[in-house]
């Protein structure tokens, strides 16, 4: 999912700079919203590694 989040962050800046606004902002609240996507999938599952961990640890 950061992979595709950082593509689209690539075709904004290439958009961009050849002047397509629309193509850029669309690219960019694509990459905007997989990368935080990214980032709430990541904090739940390290919340789950360390809960699964101190469950396994405590017994």
């Amino acid at each position: 999912m950061l992979k595709w989040a950082l593509i689209f962050a690539i075709v904004a800046l290439i958009a961009g700079g050849l002047g397509f606004t629309g193509v850029a902002g669309a690219a960019a609240g694509i990459a905007k919203f997989l990368f935080f996507l990214f980032l709430v999938g990541f904090v739940v599952f390290l919340v789950l590694g360390f809960w699964a961990g101190r469950k396994v640890a405590g017994d």
